[in-house]
């Protein structure tokens, strides 16, 4: 299989259609994770971008080749984990924003300190957490351990809207989740 081919996502999209893509997609890191209910895009044109003022030292991985991840820490406390897209150079990925928690729920609890479900994976913080995302997997392939990416068992109904939780270019409708799922990480307009 080519990265091309993961999980059923054109890798090679922009960041809106793959971020759209993703939902419904199984995640997994070492066998833990659950279906992707809720995702945001970011495009290197978008000022909410990490990478609109081109490539550093904390965005790089965002400029690599599609089908990695950008793993960056939020306000110095919340590991993050964003699927890369486009062509290397662009810049562009996607926001894993929720999951629906369904492999390795336990370790999950373990690690986020909680039993319950709804808030193993509901928000990028506590997603990275409950699966074990740190720094350590920027710029890892999605196609290689301890990644695992599953195409959706059958066609989603996904619904969008505003982007959550940024200062600049709040209107782009570049949101994206499962509809009626109890697993976002806040409920759409």
């Amino acid at each position: 299989m080519t990265k091309q081919q993961l999980a059923g996502i054109d890798w090679d999209a922009d960041s809106g259609q793959v971020a759209r893509q993703l939902i419904g997609v199984t995640l997994l890191v070492d066998g833990v994770g659950g279906r992707i209910v809720e995702t945001e895009a970011y495009d290197q044109g978008d000022a909410a971008s990490h990478s609109f003022n081109g490539p550093n030292q904390r965005n790089i991985a965002m400029f690599g080749p599609p089908a990695h991840a950008y793993v960056y820490l939020s306000h110095g406390i919340h590991w993050c984990l964003n699927l890369v897209c486009r062509e290397a150079g662009h810049g562009a990925g996607v926001l894993i924003r929720a999951l629906a928690p369904e492999h390795g729920v336990d370790r999950m609890m373990v690690r986020r300190g909680t039993q319950d479900v709804r808030k193993l994976c509901s928000g990028p913080g506590k997603l990275a957490q409950a699966l074990g995302v740190t720094r350590a997997l920027n710029s890892a392939a999605l196609d290689a351990p301890p990644f695992t990416l599953l195409a959706a068992p059958q066609a989603v109904e996904v619904v969008s809207g505003p982007r959550i939780g940024i200062s600049k270019a709040v209107d782009v409708p570049w949101r994206f989740g499962l509809a009626e799922s109890p697993y976002w990480s806040r409920p759409f307009r």
